[in-house]
């Protein structure tokens, strides 16, 4: 069975995102590299990294207050407070040189070393001065209360972060806390871009009757940035079978993905499938999505390198990169989090007024998100197909699934937020 542009009936997002992600164990990944944290970030660690020391290395305290022996505050009230007396002052950075006996207490700043002798801290406002040498205690404190413990924040040999990690400020900060200055990364992918169509004329050009500027080179370019790729432009080609293919095949020796924009649709200049299978096996893997937009959507993988064949509407390059592309640059950018899931992008909102869809196909539309009343609505942004300026209104798009009509004023739906 064929659909109205003569191809084979269309499969679902499901399953052409299922028979891509079946080759990703054996896509092409790029190599690993040591280098300094403050050159890590974004990057994916390819080895875990385990803890050097014990971190604290020694007890310390997380509060302002008293260095004490919990025993000496036991029944401690308002009423009836505990007598204790003031040993010394705990200054920051030093180790403290003497012991708590019974009875005493030692001034301490928060992150200040406990003393040898003392096991937990009071806080600054549960006491109470009686002169320079003495205070009340007010309220007692248990065993290793406000107190981190040594190595209670990571110990010895302990693994800090897993490989397929993306590292984070927060990360860099932890490894510099442990006094590990590098870490083992992989390095970027380098993406492919290649712009194809006899109607297609660079950004400061004009443009004569019945051409249109690159756009989707540009949109791409900012995608792979934020999934953690490096983009390499290769130009605008004519549709000219030669001279794509020439520009294919540099690109799969050159890069670890390549992208094709224009050029996926059935029509007499719509080389992308063909130029794809003659590259090397298996090729296409699937050609046709039931998507909108994104329908004439090409998937393939030429020699372990993932290699894609997008739609020329600026809108369904933007939905066929989340939903398909993404995935496979994030494994081979080495993640290997669920943090990185789709659902990790998506929110739940009320669609803002009545959308019909065609069946059989899923259906993305851009939205806006407003609060109402304490809930989140997703205004739906209508327009004819191709306008290019909707989707720079968006914060996301709304997915109406492949087997429902439409959906209702009201109705909850999934929200895919655009980065």
């Amino acid at each position: 069975m064929r659909d109205m542009l003569g191809r084979e009936e269309l499969i679902t997002v499901e399953k052409a995102l299922e028979i891509l992600l079946s080759y990703a164990p054996l896509l092409k990944r790029p190599d690993e590299i040591l280098l300094p944290i403050n050159d890590s970030y974004g990057l994916i660690t390819s080895r875990d990294i385990n803890s050097p020391e014990n971190l604290p290395s020694f007890n310390r305290s997380t509060v302002d207050g008293f260095a004490v022996n919990s025993a000496d505050t036991f029944g401690a009230t308002e009423s009836f407070p505990a007598y204790l007396n003031i040993k010394a002052e705990i200054l920051m950075g030093e180790e403290p040189q003497f012991k708590l006996e019974k009875g005493e207490i030692a001034k301490i700043a928060t992150g200040g070393m406990l003393p040898e002798g003392a096991d937990s801290v009071v806080m600054l406002e549960h006491t109470q001065r009686v002169d320079e040498k003495m205070i009340e205690v007010l309220k007692p404190v248990s065993p290793g209360e406000n107190v981190i413990q040594i190595g209670e924040d990571a110990m010895k040999g302990e693994c800090i972060i897993r490989s397929g990690h993306r590292l984070r400020p927060q990360d860099a900060g932890a490894l510099a806390g442990l006094g590990i200055t590098d870490a083992w990364v992989y390095k970027k992918p380098l993406v492919s871009v290649i712009s194809t169509g006899d109607e297609i004329v660079p950004p400061d050009k004009p443009v004569r009757p019945g051409q249109v500027r690159d756009i989707n080179s540009y949109t791409l370019t900012g995608l792979i940035l934020n999934a953690g790729g490096i983009p390499v432009k290769k130009g605008l080609f004519i549709d000219k079978y030669e001279i794509i293919k020439d520009v294919v095949e540099d690109s799969l020796r050159n890069s670890y993905m390549v992208l094709i924009t224009g050029g996926s649709s059935v029509g007499t200049k719509d080389l992308t499938a063909k130029i794809i299978n003659d590259m090397g096996k298996p090729g296409v893997l699937f050609h046709g999505v039931s998507l909108k937009p994104g329908k004439p959507m090409i998937g393939g993988v030429v020699d372990n390198i993932p290699i894609f064949g997008l739609p020329g509407h600026p809108a369904a390059v933007n939905v066929c990169f989340e939903i398909f592309i993404r995935p496979v640059l994030e494994i081979q950018s080495g993640v290997n989090e669920k943090r990185f899931d789709r659902g990790k992008r998506t929110i739940q909102a009320r669609i803002a007024r009545n959308i019909s869809s065609g069946p059989g196909r899923e259906e993305h539309i851009g939205v806006t998100l407003e609060e109402r009343n304490g809930e989140l609505w997703a205004v739906p942004l209508l327009g004819k197909s191709g306008l290019i300026t909707t989707l720079t209104k968006a914060d996301g798009t709304a997915v109406i699934p492949l087997r429902k009509l439409g959906v209702q004023e009201g109705e909850i739906v999934e929200v895919r937020l655009l980065t």
